[in-house]
């Protein structure tokens, strides 16, 4: 199908204009666009909005590139940019999805039924506009330079990158179908740009190039994601997460003011969901800035309380988010406690400590203990001996928690039995007064492993028993052998076989290591 015909079937109209042989009768492209916006925007049309778009992919694919952007190099450069910047904001808003009015955010699933197909058609369309633009990039005759049209490319990647990223990502609006064509769209994208990655399409080849869309795209995005607007689009929120992911560093802290408010903003909503979504974007800035920058103007301190509040909040799913970020967010604002100097006073280290240890100690949720326990070991090893000040409550939690079945997986009780293992590495000067409660609590977690009839799967049940084996031979390192006198008695108490070959065994390993140490001295 040549112009004419598409032109034709579109109802285009407008004087024929020819600059040179070589370009196809017709009306200037600009006046082919905004006619089509006309069409695409109008309440009624004798076609359907699909039927359009599909003519518009076939315009796209069979006008001559010189009558598509050689007025690029022309005067009409500047306006012909305009032009297709207004037509891809329409495509994109034809995808789009309505704006929410309710308080949470979120639409109903009756409206995302017609979105994926939509979307499908608009990345369609934008995939053979950014296609063609690539090649005439090359091989349109410009002049000495492709200057010009590189920067309409410029001027259309950032709204094309904005859209495939609302529809790439695996979201209630989006199908196998419109992923696809969002990840074809930007690998386009890349490609058109001369990058070979995502990243580089981002923030340019290497720390200060300016060739990069990350700039445009905030400001694309930065009205929709201030206070009154980031809950009118259901998508804005994810287009702005995961555009941030994809940026590290160098690059991130050049783009801080603009990405840390957005990032606060979101972490500070009543729904969990939300608080989660803006927690993962924070931990990303503090794992990608420079540790001056988050200082500089308190940004680290705000960030501080902001995070440590999320600790009262009962949900598993943000206290996994909020946990690790704090742990490294701590780096930047302490000194590691190991160096703090002499008398080492209390820091922040202790204060989220203090707390998390006495929720895990009045907590009964399964799902919470389990977060706790997998959270409490990093922590252990960042204070090292000042452990010791917490000695007494971290005690009871892992008494507390080697005595709670959680599930076949065993994940509170393994993370438990592993913050012992740390908390007697660090801190073995003071585990000799803590010796019998903590081999009793040791004996009775084999004992109930051993004696175990749930579905715990057996490789759990052996990790358990390994990890409780080796907790018992550090306590004998460090407590002058006092472990073998405490053993003694369980032969004859406990009638049960497989308890008692465990402790066998452990015994053995014991005195295994006492022969070694004999022979090498």
């Amino acid at each position: 199908m040549d112009l004419p015909e598409i032109l034709n079937r579109l109802q285009i109209s407008g004087e024929t204009e020819a600059p040179s042989p070589s370009l196809l009768p017709g009306p200037p492209v600009a006046t082919v666009l905004s006619q089509i916006q006309e069409l695409l925007q109008a309440g009624k049309s004798s076609k359907t909005k699909e039927d359009i778009l599909q003519d518009v992919m076939r315009l796209f694919e069979t006008a001559d590139s010189l009558w598509l952007f050689s007025s690029c190099c022309h005067s009409e450069g500047p306006d012909l940019g305009k032009v297709y910047v207004g037509f891809t904001g329409t495509l994109v808003q034809y995808a789009a999805l309505p704006h929410c009015e309710t308080d949470s955010g979120e639409l109903c699933e009756s409206w995302y039924s017609s979105v994926p197909g939509k979307a499908c058609t608009v990345a369609g369309v934008l995939l053979r506009l950014v296609r063609r633009l690539g090649a005439s990039n090359v091989v349109l005759p410009c002049g000495s330079t492709a200057a010009p049209v590189r920067s309409l490319v410029r001027k259309l990647l950032p709204p094309v990158f904005v859209f495939s990223a609302a529809h790439v990502q695996g979201l209630p609006w989006t199908d196998a179908q419109s992923e696809l064509a969002a990840r074809e769209l930007l690998a386009a994208s890349v490609q058109t740009a001369g990058c070979e990655t995502l990243t580089e399409l981002l923030c340019g080849k290497t720390s200060g190039d300016d060739e990069g869309i990350l700039g445009p795209v905030l400001e694309l995005l930065k009205p929709e994601m201030q206070k009154e607007t980031w809950k009118l689009n259901q998508a804005t929120k994810h287009v702005f997460s995961w555009t941030l992911i994809q940026v590290s560093r160098p690059w991130l802290c050049s783009y801080l003011d603009w990405v840390f408010p957005p990032s606060l903003l979101i972490s500070d909503d009543y729904r969990t969901e939300n608080k989660v979504l803006g927690v993962h974007c924070l931990h990303h800035i503090v794992l990608n800035v420079p540790a001056a920058a988050l200082r500089q103007f308190n940004r680290a301190q705000v960030l501080y309380h902001a995070l440590f509040n999320h600790l009262y909040t009962p949900e598993a799913q943000l206290i996994q988010a909020v946990l690790p970020c704090l742990l490294d967010l701590l780096s930047v604002l302490e000194k590691p406690p190991q160096k703090a100097g002499d008398p080492r006073k209390a820091t922040r280290y202790d204060e989220v400590l203090r707390l998390v240890l006495t929720h895990m100690e009045m907590e009964h949720k399964i799902p919470l203990r389990r977060v706790y326990a997998r959270n409490i070991p990093p922590f252990i090893d960042r204070l090292g001996i000042l452990i010791v000040r917490h000695l007494k409550r971290l005690e009871r939690v892992i008494v507390g928690y080697l005595e709670v079945y959680d599930g076949p997986e065993e994940v509170a009780r393994l993370y438990t039995l592993q913050a012992l293992e740390n908390t007697i590495q660090h801190a073995w000067p003071r585990m000799a007064s803590r010796l019998d409660v903590l081999v009793k609590s040791l004996l009775r977690l084999i004992y109930d492993v051993c004696t175990d009839c749930s579905p715990t799967p057996q490789a759990v049940k052996e990790d358990l028993l390994q990890r409780a084996a080796h907790c018992l031979i550090l306590l004998h390192r460090c407590c002058d052998h006092e472990l073998q006198t405490v053993l003694a008695g369980v032969h004859s108490t406990c009638p049960e076989a497989r308890v008692l070959e465990c402790i066998e065994k452990i015994q053995q390993d014991v005195r295994r290591q006492e022969a070694n140490v004999e022979w090498s001295n």
